[in-house]
């Protein structure tokens, strides 16, 4: 081989030449007679490390609770094991039952995780379980209306269904107004107080009223809600409900519609409750009211007067309209009590379903100190 300055030479080398490392160009002498071409490349350090990114924490379930319903009835274990977590971090777990609701109690939120890298901790049943693993800044809420997703102080997240076939609580059926209804056994946090629920509260009488007791046993406040076993979506719910004046400050009477699995769309909750919220004094004692409850204009409070009452749902695409009138018919001519119109944040139909409520809130200026019960004299659905 010629090249421009003369003859060139295959010199064999010596011995086998190295890999070199990315950033690198080495190239070898090449002797021709007296020629030497020396090429040299400075190395560049981190090109010649293979570095791998660290690993981000992950969150295994080794013990998963049975798909069931929510309540306080029933609690069973959930336990697993974290990878990579960082000191202070924690584990939180929620279960799904219509909201999440944080395990085991709002108050104890948080489980700590031990030395071989696992937790564990007891949890109320739900269809849908999930583990966190939290900054010690976290703050848990006791509800979420959807799932949770990592971010923040959130490190990470795994969420799995429950174990087997969901299992839903055992309910009496009946049959009021032309439409059968549930009711309610397990607890519940209605109100913010976990009060229980007993078929026995709810029952019609030969006239075909409807009764909603709240009553003690053994030494706990006993509710009434009934659930109607059907979707109706757009339309007119009318509630006729016998004299309010008696029920105790402390006690709600609540007619909504509902959607456990709406937490997109906050549970398409829409109410016509009487209640004074635990305060004697207060003026008003009934409000209509769209979720989300503390967003301004989504709470219309008034006076409902004694005597009975028709409470009427007017619900379309867009718009809630909400009237009270005095009597046992929304007919037009009948003494209006209080109307209000929602255009914002109307829900969509979806699954839910129209349910009458007879709870107690937490309260301790006016804590309930006796029986309680409310008459539905009628239902009305148009569509």
């Amino acid at each position: 081989m010629i090249n421009a300055k003369g003859p060139m030479q295959n010199v064999a080398p010596s011995r086998k030449p190295r890999l070199t490392c990315p950033g690198h160009v080495r190239i070898q002498n090449i002797l021709a007679g007296r020629l030497l071409f020396p090429v040299l490349f400075a190395c560049i350090l981190p090109a010649c490390r293979s570095t791998k990114p660290p690993q981000s924490p992950t969150i295994e379930l080794s013990k998963i609770p049975t798909a069931a319903q929510g309540g306080r009835e029933r609690v069973d274990t959930i336990s697993g094991r974290v990878t990579g977590a960082h000191p202070g971090q924690r584990i939180v777990v929620y279960a799904r039952s219509g909201p999440w609701w944080v395990q085991p109690w709002p108050d104890k939120p948080f489980i700590p995780i031990q030395a071989d890298s696992t937790w564990s901790t007891e949890t109320h049943l739900g269809f849908e379980y999930a583990a966190m693993l939290v900054e010690p800044t976290y703050h848990p809420a006791p509800t979420m209306d959807i799932a949770p997703t990592s971010g923040g102080s959130i490190v990470a997240v795994k969420i799995e269904k429950g174990i087997g076939t969901p299992e839903l609580a055992p309910v009496k059926t009946v049959h009021f107004s032309g439409y059968d209804w549930k009711v309610r056994t397990i607890a519940s946090d209605r109100g913010g107080m976990n009060n229980l629920y007993d078929g026995s509260n709810a029952w019609t009488d030969t006239n075909g009223a409807l009764h909603l007791r709240i009553q003690k046993k053994e030494g706990k406040w006993s509710c009434a809600e009934v659930v109607m076993t059907r979707s109706l979506g757009y339309g007119t719910y009318n509630v006729v409900v016998g004299g309010i004046s008696q029920l105790e400050p402390a006690a709600v009477f609540s007619t909504t519609t509902f959607d456990d699995w709406g937490g997109d769309q906050h549970y398409r909750e829409m109410d016509m409750e009487i209640s004074k919220w635990g305060d004697a004094e207060r003026k008003n004692n009934a409000q209509y009211g769209i979720q989300p409850f503390f967003v301004p204009g989504n709470v219309a409070p008034f006076v409902a007067p004694s005597g009975t009452l028709t409470h009427s749902l007017h619900w379309e695409s867009g718009r809630a309209s909400f009237k009270t009138v005095r009597g046992s018919s929304i007919k037009l001519g009948a003494p209006v009590v209080f109307e209000h119109v929602f255009t914002s944040g109307v829900p969509t139909p979806g699954q839910e379903t129209f349910q009458l409520l007879f709870y107690v809130i937490a309260n301790e200026k006016s804590p309930l100190k006796k029986e309680n019960e409310v008459i539905v004299e009628k239902f009305e659905y148009f569509p």
